[in-house]
């Protein structure tokens, strides 16, 4: 995605993990979104370095998750489910937070885009922590959405599902053990039936919901929505 929206006028930032190296146009701070609070900090002073009147739009996507190994909860240990929860979902709470808080004085639009899952509408034998977290990003959404409502220009917020995706939480989940995970074969069909996007192609689809001008009439949508 953040390659995909570096076009003429725009400017990209990218929190993650590591940071390689990036195409001219490109910021990029390596970070830990399980301990949210320094990463929170400097993006505030970042967005606080722009005029109101910089940005026509500014948008806030929120993509990062942590998948714990696919079993029951119950035989999940706690530090998987502890770092699942701070990067899955305290991660975007306080970001989006200091988002607002920033583009709240702004004349342009703002708008959230929370990533989220067929996984937070339906339940998974054995992912309970993803389940969670992408349910509470669509909640979390719908609260947003009616209090950003409330303002002249409030911020347009969405929590969206991007479709199967090929990359590597595809590749945990069709290793598991089946004994651990029921779903497995689900998965594996999906990958041996070609009815997964490449990340490229879902990011397409991703960036054009984002572009529609319907975006955030329905704070909970899927690429697929027609």
């Amino acid at each position: 995605m953040a390659l995909q929206l570096l076009q003429p006028g725009h400017t990209v930032l990218g929190l993650s993990r590591q940071a390689p190296a990036a195409p001219p146009g490109l910021e990029q701070w390596p970070c830990d979104l399980s301990h949210v609070e320094p990463v929170a900090a400097r993006l505030a002073q970042w967005l606080a370095g722009f005029a109101p009147s910089h940005f026509a739009t500014a948008t806030l996507i929120n993509n990062a998750a942590l998948v714990t190994e696919p079993r029951p909860l119950a035989d999940t240990d706690t530090a998987s489910l502890v770092a699942a929860v701070r990067v899955g979902l305290e991660a975007p709470l306080v970001l989006t937070a200091v988002f607002l808080r920033a583009v709240r004085s702004w004349s342009g639009q703002g708008r959230v885009l929370h990533i989220s899952s067929g996984l937070g509408r339906r339940g998974m034998a054995s992912a309970a922590a993803y389940c969670a977290v992408k349910a509470a990003l669509d909640n979390l959404a719908r609260a947003q959405a009616l209090e950003e409502a409330q303002r002249a220009n409030g911020a347009k917020v969405v929590s969206l599902a991007p479709g199967v995706i090929d990359t590597d939480m595809q590749v945990q989940l069709r290793g598991a053990a089946a004994a651990d995970f029921p779903d497995r074969d689900t998965f594996l069909q999906l990958k041996s039936g070609g009815r997964l996007d490449s990340p490229e192609a879902a990011s397409a689809k991703v960036l054009a919901y984002l572009a529609r001008p319907d975006f955030g009439d329905q704070p909970v949508g899927d690429v697929r929505d027609a």
